[in-house]
């Protein structure tokens, strides 16, 4: 089984979207997806309500989500790890020990063409950030697929 974790900063816009949008696309007996934040600010909560709406508007419950902590554990955990930006990329690259680890992290908009490289942070935005985001996301998590199967 593939496990792949999706990390922003809080755990609680752009990293459970990718979890939830990934779920809804892979095979769930051959893909585990998890999402984290590299900060602890809202651990033990769920999503913020505008990525809430905004996956529940394409089918996607990510209700039951609760925010938790990136932690070196993840390492051994996961296959891939996923920053949302380059700030989250460094701070967990920071974290890891040794360059098997190193070659786990990537940035999620690496895997398409779009011009930018970097999930913007969504939340001080109003709801249209956020229905951005979750483009710029699918777009991405689709092209992990193709590379997954």
């Amino acid at each position: 089984m593939t496990k792949i974790l999706m990390v922003c900063l809080g755990n609680i816009c752009r990293s459970p979207l990718a979890e939830g949008i990934l779920k809804s696309k892979v095979d769930r007996s051959r893909v585990f997806v998890d999402s984290a934040g590299t900060g602890g600010y809202h651990v033990g909560e769920p999503p913020d309500i505008r990525s809430i709406e905004v996956a529940m508007s394409r089918g996607i419950d990510i209700t039951g989500q609760r925010c938790r902590k990136f932690s070196k554990v993840d390492f051994r955990d996961f296959d891939l790890i996923f920053a949302m930006d380059r700030n989250n990329y460094h701070d967990i690259l920071k974290q890891a020990e040794t360059e098997e680890e190193r070659k786990k992290v990537h940035l999620l908009l690496d895997l398409i063409d779009i011009g930018v490289q970097e999930v913007p942070d969504p939340y001080y935005g109003g709801k249209r950030g956020f229905e951005d985001v979750y483009g710029m996301i699918d777009q991405a998590c689709t092209a992990l697929i193709a590379q997954l199967y």
